[in-house]
């Protein structure tokens, strides 16, 4: 389990979503918590330098694998952040594993996947996979990202990241993963202070899954963030200030 750390204070861990990495998803925000805190940044199966069996991947495997790196980084409970995939990731530590986590912060997830077209997006992603690299890349991009984001992008830079996106065996498995998982028996017993941020124009896990995991969480705060899924890249200073005032309210 590849994980790195930059900073000084307490630990901050973020976990990062599906086809990502620690450094593609955080990369550019970690300078930004790290006059605070300990940022920790892991890459799970499926990702960046940690290698694994190419075995189907199991939200079980993935929890401990972070629960592993917070126990090796930090003798104190860390911040513990995710995104995506990775917010259902940190959820499940933070039921399983209360004594690791001291607050938590859950973007873009969601607790289960029975909605229908959750389903039906995720499928059409992962069999684009197989089928057609380059309409796997355009698809992803146009659900990653608000309409006018993408447009001012400019039709460069866009071309630019639709062939900078590739699918992999690791991605693909992590897909797989998202199809299926359900955490609704494990966030109800959340009892580290929690902040659910959701994203309005959201078309890839659709806002209302944030707003179902705030339900579920007792005493849980929500912020919604007027983005598409991708928040980190679309409006990295909305979020860096939201989790900086919520992980610092008490410093």
């Amino acid at each position: 389990m590849h994980y790195t750390t930059r900073g000084s204070g307490p630990g901050l861990a973020l976990v990062h979503g599906t086809g990502a990495d620690s450094v593609s998803n955080f990369g550019h925000l970690v300078d930004r918590f790290a006059d605070r805190r300990t940022v920790i940044t892991p890459d799970y199966a499926g990702s960046g330098a940690t290698e694994d069996d190419g075995q189907p991947i199991t939200l079980e495997a993935l929890t401990e694998q972070v629960a592993a790196v917070l126990r090796d980084a930090s003798d104190e409970p860390v911040d513990l952040a995710g995104f995506s995939l990775g917010a259902v990731v940190a959820a499940s530590v933070a039921a399983q594993h209360p004594e690791l986590v001291r607050r938590l912060v859950l973007i873009a997830g969601w607790q289960d996947s029975t909605d229908p077209r959750h389903r039906l997006t995720f499928e059409l992603w992962r069999r684009l996979a197989d089928l057609d690299e380059r309409a796997y890349a355009q698809m992803i991009t146009l659900l990653l990202f608000t309409p006018g984001f993408l447009s001012r992008m400019g039709a460069e830079a866009l071309e630019e990241w639709v062939a900078g996106t590739v699918c992999s065996d690791g991605t693909n498995r992590q897909i797989d993963l998202g199809m299926g998982v359900d955490i609704t028996a494990l966030t109800p017993t959340i009892s580290a202070p929690a902040l659910v941020v959701g994203c309005t124009h959201d078309q890839l896990v659709p806002v209302e899954h944030s707003r179902q995991l705030h339900e579920s969480i007792p005493g849980s705060r929500y912020l919604e963030i007027d983005s598409g899924h991708l928040v980190v890249a679309e409006r990295p200073d909305e979020l860096v200030t939201a989790v900086r005032e919520f992980l610092h309210a008490e410093d």
